[in-house]
Protein backbone atom coordinates (compact mmCIF):
# COMPACT_ATOMS: atom_id res chain seq x y z
CA UNK A 1 0.00 0.00 0.00
CA UNK A 2 1.14 3.24 -0.79
CA UNK A 3 1.89 5.96 1.93
CA UNK A 4 -0.68 7.82 0.62
CA UNK A 5 -3.50 5.18 0.48
CA UNK A 6 -2.93 4.35 3.99
CA UNK A 7 -3.48 8.19 4.62
CA UNK A 8 -6.82 7.79 3.02
CA UNK A 9 -7.59 4.13 4.61
CA UNK A 10 -6.70 5.97 7.79
CA UNK A 11 -4.61 3.34 9.75
CA UNK A 12 -4.19 3.13 13.30
CA UNK A 13 -1.36 5.65 15.23
CA UNK A 14 0.67 2.79 15.66
CA UNK A 15 0.51 1.45 12.62
CA UNK A 16 1.89 4.94 10.80
CA UNK A 17 5.83 5.57 11.33
CA UNK A 18 7.05 7.48 13.91
CA UNK A 19 6.13 11.25 14.38
CA UNK A 20 8.91 13.54 12.64
CA UNK A 21 10.92 15.23 15.34
CA UNK A 22 10.85 19.45 15.18
CA UNK A 23 13.62 19.83 16.79
CA UNK A 24 16.03 17.50 14.65
CA UNK A 25 14.55 17.75 11.37
CA UNK A 26 11.80 19.86 10.65
CA UNK A 27 11.21 19.82 6.91
CA UNK A 28 10.23 16.36 7.57
CA UNK A 29 8.29 17.84 10.54
CA UNK A 30 6.59 20.40 8.44
CA UNK A 31 5.62 18.02 5.75
CA UNK A 32 4.11 15.52 8.20
CA UNK A 33 2.00 18.17 9.70
CA UNK A 34 0.68 19.83 6.44
CA UNK A 35 -0.22 15.79 5.13
CA UNK A 36 -2.20 15.96 8.97
CA UNK A 37 -3.61 19.28 8.26
CA UNK A 38 -4.99 18.03 4.64
CA UNK A 39 -6.11 14.46 6.01
CA UNK A 40 -8.32 16.28 9.02
CA UNK A 41 -6.35 14.42 11.52
CA UNK A 42 -6.27 17.52 13.58
CA UNK A 43 -5.45 14.86 16.92
CA UNK A 44 -2.34 14.63 15.28
CA UNK A 45 -0.96 17.79 15.03
CA UNK A 46 1.90 19.19 16.72
CA UNK A 47 -0.30 22.68 17.81
CA UNK A 48 2.09 24.62 19.57
CA UNK A 49 5.17 24.47 17.51
CA UNK A 50 2.75 24.45 14.11
CA UNK A 51 1.20 27.56 16.20
CA UNK A 52 4.96 29.65 16.88
CA UNK A 53 5.65 28.71 12.96
CA UNK A 54 2.67 30.36 11.29
CA UNK A 55 3.05 33.37 13.86
CA UNK A 56 6.59 33.13 12.38
CA UNK A 57 5.21 33.96 9.02
CA UNK A 58 3.74 36.32 9.53
CA UNK A 59 6.31 38.13 11.43
CA UNK A 60 8.52 37.34 8.35
CA UNK A 61 6.11 39.30 6.32
CA UNK A 62 6.68 42.13 8.78
CA UNK A 63 10.52 42.13 8.41
CA UNK A 64 10.06 42.05 4.80
CA UNK A 65 7.90 45.39 4.93
CA UNK A 66 10.40 47.06 7.22
CA UNK A 67 13.02 45.92 5.57
CA UNK A 68 11.82 47.35 2.13
CA UNK A 69 11.21 50.77 4.12
CA UNK A 70 14.74 50.82 5.81
CA UNK A 71 16.56 50.23 2.16
CA UNK A 72 14.07 52.88 0.48
CA UNK A 73 14.71 55.51 3.64
CA UNK A 74 18.69 55.17 3.65
CA UNK A 75 18.58 55.88 0.38
CA UNK A 76 15.99 59.19 0.38
CA UNK A 77 18.48 60.03 3.46
CA UNK A 78 21.47 59.75 1.51
CA UNK A 79 19.86 61.59 -1.25
CA UNK A 80 18.80 64.41 0.90
CA UNK A 81 22.67 64.91 2.76
CA UNK A 82 24.66 64.05 0.10
CA UNK A 83 23.65 65.61 -3.10
CA UNK A 84 26.81 66.03 -4.75
CA UNK A 85 26.97 62.22 -4.93
CA UNK A 86 23.05 61.53 -5.94
CA UNK A 87 22.42 59.24 -8.67
CA UNK A 88 20.57 56.77 -11.47
CA UNK A 89 21.76 54.27 -8.84
CA UNK A 90 19.94 56.10 -6.01
CA UNK A 91 16.70 56.52 -7.82
CA UNK A 92 16.59 53.13 -9.27
CA UNK A 93 17.04 51.73 -5.69
CA UNK A 94 14.16 54.41 -4.13
CA UNK A 95 11.68 53.33 -7.09
CA UNK A 96 12.40 49.54 -6.63
CA UNK A 97 12.12 49.84 -2.88
CA UNK A 98 8.80 51.51 -3.07
CA UNK A 99 7.45 48.50 -5.54
CA UNK A 100 8.46 46.00 -3.01
CA UNK A 101 6.62 47.80 0.12
CA UNK A 102 3.92 48.50 -2.19
CA UNK A 103 3.70 44.62 -3.49
CA UNK A 104 4.15 43.61 0.62
CA UNK A 105 0.94 45.54 1.68
CA UNK A 106 -0.86 43.95 -1.33
CA UNK A 107 -0.19 40.96 -0.41
CA UNK A 108 -0.35 41.32 3.16
CA UNK A 109 -3.38 43.71 3.62
CA UNK A 110 -3.43 43.07 7.25
CA UNK A 111 -0.28 44.69 7.31
CA UNK A 112 -1.49 48.36 6.80
CA UNK A 113 -2.66 48.79 10.58
CA UNK A 114 1.60 47.90 11.37
CA UNK A 115 2.84 49.94 8.76
CA UNK A 116 3.51 53.00 11.08
CA UNK A 117 5.34 50.65 13.08
CA UNK A 118 7.19 49.34 10.49
CA UNK A 119 8.36 52.90 9.36
CA UNK A 120 9.86 53.74 13.16
CA UNK A 121 11.42 50.90 13.24
CA UNK A 122 12.98 50.75 9.39
CA UNK A 123 14.17 54.30 10.86
CA UNK A 124 15.98 53.64 13.43
CA UNK A 125 18.13 51.27 11.25
CA UNK A 126 18.43 53.44 8.22
CA UNK A 127 19.86 56.37 10.47
CA UNK A 128 22.78 54.07 11.01
CA UNK A 129 23.53 52.39 7.56
CA UNK A 130 22.85 55.87 6.65
CA UNK A 131 25.76 57.06 8.55
CA UNK A 132 27.91 53.51 7.85
CA UNK A 133 27.63 54.26 3.80
CA UNK A 134 28.04 58.27 3.93
CA UNK A 135 30.88 59.13 6.72
CA UNK A 136 28.80 61.67 8.59
CA UNK A 137 27.47 61.29 12.03
CA UNK A 138 24.45 59.46 13.26
CA UNK A 139 23.98 62.35 14.63
CA UNK A 140 23.29 64.10 11.28
CA UNK A 141 20.26 62.17 10.75
CA UNK A 142 16.95 62.88 12.62
CA UNK A 143 16.31 59.71 15.14
CA UNK A 144 12.26 60.17 14.05
CA UNK A 145 11.59 60.00 10.40
CA UNK A 146 11.46 62.74 8.79
CA UNK A 147 9.10 61.71 6.25
CA UNK A 148 5.40 61.66 6.09
CA UNK A 149 4.02 58.47 4.00
CA UNK A 150 3.04 60.81 0.97
CA UNK A 151 7.08 62.13 0.70
CA UNK A 152 7.96 58.10 0.87
CA UNK A 153 5.60 57.37 -1.85
CA UNK A 154 4.79 59.79 -4.05
CA UNK A 155 8.33 62.56 -3.54
CA UNK A 156 9.46 62.92 -7.09
CA UNK A 157 13.58 61.62 -7.18
CA UNK A 158 15.63 62.45 -10.48
CA UNK A 159 18.94 63.15 -11.95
Amino acid sequence: MTSRIKDEVGLAPADQPPAADYARDFYSWLMEQAQHVRAGRWEAIDRENLAEEIESLGREQFNKLEGALRVLLVHILKWDHQPRRRSRSWVITIKDQRIEFEQVLQDNPGLKSRQDEALTRANRRARLQAAKETGLDEDAFPATCPYDWNEIVAREFSI
